[in-house]
């Protein structure tokens, strides 16, 4: 008889195949959701910033996101480099960008059920729970198929944060990872953190803690030192423009007490299934602190700082929790590790069995329901940036002179489709506007002084902009109406 394969001596090959399946199928119940409700297309304006960047760096070789204007306006300059080939190989962005979220989801799942395997004894289930959950949450799927390096960023996270719970530490090569990982997001340095716990907390010796650190910054500083070196040269400072634009568009909600912030960021990863497996973290937690598991606990502890981290100076909770997303998997990963830890283990007791039997019926009922309910939100999200950002963008292009100065507060769709000179009003790639980014009347001496042409924005976001100037073209989209949302607009502001 032949010896099975496997990917590790506890995942069946057949357990990988099925997660595999499942995982294209719940990709593509979503997309299909957005063209039955619109058309296909990307949930998020910011995703046509990294095809744009992409694009121009395949057909020109430059990164920029207008042609021949260097710029630091992508947060993510791997997952924009990993873009590039389906321009390569002449792939429609779209088709391109769902096959690596959809590749990084699965990925995602797999490395999940292998860490839970071989951190909880009790789970031996020949069908892959972990897997099945990871390809079913809904903010995972919609952060698969969103256009965006969420995913990739929260993938490279779960690696780290699982070897450090299985206690595979090879520090050198964790502190590459941690050095890649920035380059697809920049708050991924806080990995640091519990790589650097776990080295204080787990080594013999003091000449061995300082072996370990010194592989662990040797890593990540010789990817960290290309990342500042690239950012410096593309925009004069060592991160990308998006990390200062964004703090400084919404510093005005830091005047919330930040007890109240942070409780509305925690209530991201709850939103889901996440609420069932609270208990599940809980029991982990106290097995963690009893066994002396501090890789588990470093992961908990980085979860807990990462949003407080959100809540202190980016507190926003719109488009799911995008921000959070990345840290969203090890949540999900422990409260699932502490679940199957204590429903898989017998019991006498008929009140025990039960309780944990209602508990796994609770955990798939709530995440098929909100994969469900996902979909939809999915389709309806990309049904807006189509109808309102992608339509403006398409009418630029065919209306205006391709030497007009557009000034603008969303800038993706129109980077992408629409070949103007822009001022991003949002500061990614106009970091001078930074400074005065949600001051109205420095922006409109900044657009009288730089001679704009015109302004595309929704009449509501800049109320006193928009005042006395006229409206030359309505996008009349059904949809934002619908979320609460007024329709994008282009007024004519200097036309000589």
């Amino acid at each position: 008889m032949t010896q099975e394969f496997s990917l590790s001596p506890k995942i069946s090959k057949y357990a990988i195949l099925v997660i595999v399946l499942i995982g294209i199928m719940s990709v593509l119940v979503y997309l299909l959701a957005a063209k039955v409700t619109y058309r296909l297309g990307f949930p998020l304006d910011d995703a046509w910033i990294h095809q744009t960047y992409a694009r121009n760096l395949a057909y020109y070789g430059e990164w920029s996101f207008i042609h021949g204007y260097p710029s630091g306006g992508s947060t993510a300059p791997l997952w924009t480099a990993f873009l590039v080939p389906g321009f390569l190989i002449g792939l429609s962005p779209l088709v391109w960008t769902y096959f690596l979220g959809t590749t990084i989801l699965i990925s995602l799942a797999i490395s999940s059920e292998f860490t839970v395997r071989h951190l909880i004894e009790e789970y031996r289930s020949k069908i892959p729970w972990v897997g099945f959950f990871i390809v079913l949450e809904w903010h995972l799927v919609w952060a698969a198929v969103s256009g965006m390096e969420t995913l990739l960023s929260a993938f490279l996270a779960t690696i780290v944060l699982g070897a450090l719970a299985l206690e595979r530490r090879n520090y050198l090569t964790l502190g590459l990872l941690i050095g890649l990982s920035v380059w697809v997001r920049p708050d991924a340095l806080t990995l640091i953190g519990p790589a650097v716990l776990v080295i204080f907390l787990t080594g013999s010796s003091w000449k061995l803690r300082l072996w370990s650190l010194f592989h662990l910054f040797i890593g990540c500083g010789i990817i960290l030192s290309f990342y500042f070196l690239f950012n410096l040269v593309i925009s004069d400072m060592p991160f990308p423009n998006t990390f200062y634009a964004k703090q400084a568009e919404y510093s005005v909600l830091q005047q919330v007490p930040l007890f109240f912030r942070y409780s509305s960021i925690l209530m991201l990863p709850l939103t889901g299934a996440g609420i069932v497996l609270l208990p599940g973290v809980i029991i982990l937690a106290v097995h963690g602190i009893r066994n002396r598991k501090w890789g588990i606990l470093a992961g908990m502890i980085w979860f807990v700082g990462y949003l407080l981290l959100y809540a202190w100076r980016l507190p926003v909770t719109y488009q799911h929790g995008r921000y959070i997303i990345p840290a969203m998997p090890i949540f999900f990963i422990w409260g699932l590790a502490g679940m199957l830890h204590i429903v898989d283990i017998p019991s006498p007791s008929r009140v025990r069995w039960i309780m944990f039997r209602v508990w796994r019926i609770s955990t798939v009922t709530a995440v098929i329901s909100f994969w469900i309910l996902g979909a939809k939100a999915y389709a309806t999200d990309v049904a807006f940036i189509e109808s309102e950002m992608v339509t403006t963008a398409r009418w630029v292009s065919e209306n205006l002179p391709s030497d007009s100065l557009v000034a603008a507060h969303d800038i993706g769709a129109l980077g992408y489709f629409a070949q103007v000179k822009l001022i991003d009003l949002a500061g990614l790639i106009s970091p001078e506007v930074i400074p005065f980014i949600r001051d109205e009347d420095k922006l409109t001496r900044y657009m009288d002084k730089e001679k704009a042409n015109y302004l595309i924005t929704f009449p509501s976001w800049y109320p006193l902009l928009v005042k006395n100037h006229t409206i030359i073209y309505s996008s009349n989209g059904q949809f934002g109406p619908r979320m609460g949302q007024d329709n994008m607009a282009v007024y004519s502001w200097f036309v000589p």
